[in-house]
């Protein structure tokens, strides 16, 4: 269940409060003043057979005795009474409840269930939606609805903030109301035994009165649900996360250094960096985020300006833009040359641009219009110190008609307490946003810039696919399989290796000998100088145990090194067991990078994959990256860029680079290993060898178990990866073609696509002209969430070998999948060949498997092939009242 019936929650005609009350410091009294205080327009219903009026208002005494079914239910009465109350409410037509009550998860009815699953249970037969239990509850300003027991209202504005901890919501809410600032939504979700994260996210990111979200999380609960809600609303408003638990009480156990690396922590900060959202890291920086986004425009660049009274504060505002990754600008030669006409001669001459501390209030007008006029500062942080020389609210009231109609973003620093008081208010009425000290203004720019990057970043196209990594799936599955049978749960490092080289990733030479004559044998067929390593199912880091031994350049090196790790492995771990030796061949590189790639099994967001800085001191140096699979070029190549070494990969001196493609090919290569197998729990490549000559696994570690119902498959990924299973070959005028759903890397195929349809063809698709796709748009075309929205492209070899795409239809359904949206387009040249057809009944097709109940879509009037096509298919075709498009439905 996603937005089903939260338009009652959000925005109720009447609301019924259950155990209304007249005691002034309880829940029912608090809610119920609260909702008169706030104005609310709608019937307000009180509920306490103890009462005959409260606040002025009739108070009834049940449920059954109101004279209209109320739109939403705000509930403050005693946990056993809940799931009655809940019952009773949606058999009347109530659709939404806010339950304030708390302890229904640890109280049990004569049943043994608790009363919280009771209280679903009730809620499910009439799809009543619940708030709650044990949430402060609700406001929306807009209409007046305060249905919580905060201390405090809040006023109208265009920020949502969405908590699980209540104690946040009226800290923020306290905050908020001293500096003006107002919210569209401000919501406490409690336990979320019902309405949780990713219900909220998907009725916020269409909603129209809100234009940035604000999230404070202390666990996710529904990975796939919550990742699918936080990519679409992070592609529509800027949404921003704190996560508290940043740090873990021990680390668990694990097989791997994989394992050990990616804390719950780090996996949270992948997922919301893949989801397009941006992190902060605490209450001040979530301060500072709310007063950036209630008040800032959009930026368009990462270049700040900085002008300030005193050279102080504009060194620690520098230094701050500086160590968040932030760009200085640099003022072009015009603006030096604006400036040196209206400040001192001993000014700076620089950015920041110090107008010395006895500036007048001219000089300030004088100084932020030359910086808003020069093209390479794409925003100003203003800074001011006060002094005697002029009134701070002077200074502001001069600046306020010049920001406020500025086409760039000005932020603003008031140092000081009560001497800028006022100048701080003149600004904050004006919308201008304003901060006590320079790192706060440079952390809520930077917060914005951050949003920006990682938003660029899921625009990126990745390039087309190879064909030369095709993986070898049958040789894996048989050797897993193979391995399970045996009842063990760890692949030797041979069958490790055998199996990272089934999915295309370059292994070094490895073969198992029972004793120390057949290692000695195997060494003579691979060639000295080779490495030997112990193998044992008991011993997890064979180095811990000096099991590991290189460069053997002869026969007796290698007997000496046998017979010294079989002594070292019966002294020190006496019941470990010894299966025999590996022995490889010696990687011989000239210096290259010890890297590790890894994957590990997070309780919340299932498989994630690792990249850092390898080696024995893997552990000690904890330089690495996470990613959630799938992973493609484009976010390998980020993953990679997160880490320290990746700076020592790009290389220096003498030293060449290393061979970033084929890094990025083996996490890809990986990620595709984890999604095909789901009886991979954890994944050891370590160290991976990389140089300018490419890759190289010497050591890898596999540990796997049978996978069991519900957790293994598609359904344990955090993101739906690409159904591979939808692919067919469809027979089409006399040739073959593919009917696959598009990838990410279709990217260049989709726009050569769009260049061979007429200008007509893309009116009717787009409803407008167009000339090019735009980055976004194509990332958006291309770049899909298949857990909610499918487009199926038909595509073959063109003459020059390469894929071309023929023709696309694609289908978004709404969260709860009731309706999908269509749009076909087939390439202007090929129109009239059955293309449409096809494509439409793939669609329908698709839709029809996943139970969606209705297809929807408009067209033109004048798109007469696409009316006659689908009404052919069974479509209803209607006008749309004065708009000149046809609007087309078909019920499955």
């Amino acid at each position: 269940m996603s937005v089903r019936n939260l338009e009652h929650l959000f925005n109720p005609t009447s609301v019924a409060v259950i155990g209304a009350s007249e005691k002034p410091h309880s829940v029912g009294g608090t809610v119920l003043r609260n909702l008169v205080a706030g104005g609310f327009k709608g019937a307000i219903l009180p509920v306490n057979p103890k009462y005959t009026h409260l606040a002025d208002l009739q108070v009834y005494p049940s449920i059954a005795s109101l004279p209209q079914t109320p739109s939403l239910a705000i509930i403050c009465t005693p946990p056993a009474t809940v799931p009655s109350l809940i019952r009773e409410l949606g058999e009347r037509g109530t659709r939404a409840a806010i339950v304030l009550t708390a302890g229904l998860g640890q109280i049990r009815n004569d049943d043994g269930v608790t009363l919280k699953q009771a209280m679903l249970d009730a809620a499910r037969p009439t799809l009543l939606r619940i708030l709650g239990p044990n949430c402060v509850g609700l406001l929306v300003p807009e209409i007046g609805l305060n249905a919580s027991f905060a201390h405090i209202g809040a006023a109208p504005g265009q920020i949502a903030f969405v908590s699980q901890s209540g104690a946040l919501v009226t800290g923020v809410l306290d905050w908020a109301v001293s500096r003006g600032i107002g919210f569209s939504k401000f919501i406490s979700l409690g336990e979320s035994a019902d309405v949780d994260f990713g219900d909220v996210l998907d009725y916020l990111a269409s909603d129209t009165q809100t234009h940035a979200i604000l999230l404070y999380v202390e666990d996710v609960r529904h990975a796939r649900k919550f990742m699918s809600a936080a990519r679409a609303a992070a592609r529509s408003k800027p949404t921003l996360v704190i996560k508290s638990g940043r740090m873990p009480e021990g680390a668990r156990a694990a097989a791997s250094h994989t394992g050990a690396l990616a804390g719950a922590d780090d996996v949270y900060d992948a997922a919301i960096r893949r989801a397009g959202m941006l992190r902060v890291l605490t209450t001040e920086a979530l301060f500072a985020a709310v007063e950036t986004l209630a008040r800032a425009r959009p930026v368009s660049g990462e270049r700040l300006a900085i002008m300030t009274n005193g050279g102080g504060p504009g060194v620690m505002a520098t230094d701050a833009l500086v160590c968040s990754g932030g760009k200085l600008a640099t003022l072009s030669a015009a603006t030096l040359e604006r400036l040196d006409a209206v400040l001192p001669r001993t000014w700076s001459r620089a950015n920041p641009a110090d107008i010395i501390g006895d500036a007048p209030v001219e000089r300030y007008r004088q100084t932020l219009s030359a910086l808003l006029q020069d093209p390479d500062c794409d925003a100003v942080l203003f800074i001011h110190a006060p002094t005697a020389i002029v009134p701070s609210a002077d200074i502001a009231r001069a600046m306020v008609p010049l920001i406020i109609n500025a086409s760039r973003n000005v932020l603003s620093c008031w140092l000081g307490g009560p001497a800028v008081a006022q100048a701080r208010q003149i600004f904050s009425a004006a919308g201008i946003p304003t901060y006590d000290t320079p790192e706060e203004a440079v952390s809520g720019f930077m917060q914005i810039v951050q949003y920006r990057r990682n938003q660029n970043l899921l625009m990126q196209v990745p390039p087309a696919l190879r064909n030369d990594t095709l993986p070898d799936r049958a040789s894996a599955r048989a050797l897993v399989k193979a391995v399970l049978d045996d009842g063990r749960d760890m692949l030797t490092e041979p069958e490790s290796k055998i199996l990272l080289a089934a999915y295309g990733i370059p292994i070094v030479e490895t073969q198992v000998a029972a004793s120390v004559e057949a290692a000695l044998a195997v060494a003579g067929q691979i060639g000295y100088p080779v490495a030997l390593k112990i193998l044992s199912p008991d011993i997890t880091h064979k180095s811990d145990v000096g099991g590991v031994v290189l460069d053997l350049e002869t026969p007796a090196a290698l007997e000496i090194a046998a017979f010294g790790m079989h002594k070292r492995l019966a002294t020190l771990y006496p019941e470990a067991r010894l299966h025999g030796f590996s022995v490889q061949a010696m990687a011989r590189r000239a210096d290259p990078h010890e890297l590790i790639v890894g994957m590990t099994t997070d309780a919340v967001f299932g498989p994630v994959i690792l990249f850092g800085h390898g080696g024995v001191s893997v552990e000690v140096t904890a330089d690495h990256a996470i990613g959630l699979p799938p992973l493609n070029t484009v976010l390998a190549r980020d993953m990679i860029m997160q880490t320290r070494v990746s700076k020592l990969l790009a290389g220096y001196r003498n030293r060449p680079a290393a061979d970033i493609e084929a890094i990025c090919q083996t996490l890809v290569q990986i990620s595709h290993l984890v999604i095909d197998l789901p009886e991979i729990l954890e994944l050891d490549i370590n160290p991976l060898l990389a140089d300018s000559k490419g890759v190289i696994a010497l050591d890898a570690r596999v540990r796997v178990g049978r996978a069991t119902q519900g957790a293994g498959g598609m359904a344990r990924l955090a993101i739906r990866p690409y159904p591979e299973s939808l692919e067919r070959t469809i027979d089409w005028q006399g040739g073959q073609i593919l009917l696959r759903p598009i990838r990410p890397e279709d990217g260049e195929a989709h726009v050569a696509f769009f260049h061979a349809l007429t200008p007509e063809d893309v009116r009717y698709r787009m409803f407008i002209g167009m000339r090019e796709l735009q980055p976004s748009q194509l990332a958006r075309f291309t770049q899909i969430d298949y857990d909610r929205e499918m487009a199926f492209i038909a595509t073959r070899s063109g003459p020059d070998g390469r894929p071309e795409t023929l023709a696309v239809v694609r289908v978004i359904s709404d969260p709860d999948n009731i309706e999908a949206e269509f749009a076909v387009t087939v390439r202007s040249d090929l129109k009239g060949q059955g293309l449409g057809w096809i494509m439409m009944n793939a669609a329908i097709d698709y839709c029809r498997s996943r139970g969606t109940q209705v297809i929807v879509g408009e067209a033109l009037a004048q798109n007469t092939a696409l009316l006659h096509l689908v009404a052919g298919l069974g479509f209803s075709v209607t006008p749309e009242p004065g708009e000149g498009t046809m609007h087309l439905r078909l019920v499955l």
